[in-house]
């Protein structure tokens, strides 16, 4: 019997990934595929497993592709998981979602996340625990829209955007499965765009407003009040990884912590020379 709840999968050239997650998936009664044009088996795979295929044609501004998908589709049921095409859904998670569905004691849930990267998935680094926002009653959720950044150059799905909840949350027991990051070659690919939009939200008087906003958790506010005054000091590269390494006891994960932490501070590198290179075209500065 399936669970009266919805999915949401934004998905764009997902072939790699989107069978096993729709395997994951199977227990909800509704599971929508948000799609950017793929070009490659995305789509059939969708309806092999009979998810609901839906179009979605940006057009360069707000909103993006999640907030688009709950405000405009008619959603069968009250209560949507947000799920990305490299993450799995466990079967703990999957029966203690059920369970909140009948008897919830709040209007959203933070589930938490492990990561997978190299040969195993990732204990410290800071990157465990990681809660993310992301089952919840879907008219009362949803993604923050960054007044000014809309072009964050990191495409079409929200990524670094979080979740305004108009309600209470709570946090799940069960964990899910994050394959974010299988070889060096995606982690550099994907870590490319994301540069873009911390750059341009550094860059941006707009972005520097965003710890601010009432509607964000004081974690999170907390969070970019650090990495925005962080932005004025100086071997921020190292600093990351020493962060990282160091302080968020990634040295216990080995070989492949060492990997991630170094490339922490490549993106570290990489997004404080893109908003320099923002700042300097806004200025019409050429050095």
């Amino acid at each position: 019997m399936s669970s009266p709840l919805s999915i949401l999968i934004p998905v764009r050239n997902e072939q790699a990934n989107l069978r096993a997650c729709l395997e994951s998936a199977r227990f909800a009664a509704e599971v929508v595929v948000v799609d950017s044009g793929s070009t490659d088996g995305t789509r059939a795979i969708a309806a092999e497993f009979g998810a609901t295929v839906v179009d979605f044609q940006w057009n360069g501004r707000l909103p993006k592709k999640k907030n688009w998908a709950l405000a405009t589709f008619p959603w069968r049921h009250e209560w949507v998981f947000i799920l990305d095409a490299d993450e799995r859904i466990t079967p703990a998670l999957a029966a203690e979602l059920a369970a909140v569905v009948a008897a919830p004691a709040a209007d959203g849930y933070y589930v938490n996340r492990r990561f997978w990267f190299l040969d195993g998935w990732l204990r410290h680094c800071g990157y465990y625990p990681s809660w993310n926002l992301r089952f919840f009653r879907h008219r009362l959720g949803r993604y923050e829209e960054l007044s000014g950044v809309a072009d964050t150059g990191s495409g079409d799905n929200e990524i670094h955007e979080h979740i305004i909840l108009q309600g209470s949350s709570g946090h799940l027991r069960a964990e899910m499965e994050h394959y974010a990051f299988p070889t060096l070659e995606v982690w550099v690919e994907k870590h490319n765009r994301y540069s873009n939009w911390e750059a341009r939200l550094l860059a941006s008087p707009s972005g520097q407003t965003a710890a601010r906003d009432a509607r964000i958790t004081p974690q999170l506010a907390r969070k970019r009040r650090l990495k925005h005054w962080a932005a004025r000091l100086p071997f921020r590269p190292t600093q990351r990884f020493l962060y990282h390494y160091v302080v968020r006891a990634g040295f216990l994960d080995g070989y492949r912590g060492y990997v991630f932490c170094r490339l922490m501070a490549f993106y570290e590198f990489l997004s404080a020379a893109k908003a320099r290179e923002l700042k300097n075209k806004g200025s019409g500065c050429k050095s």
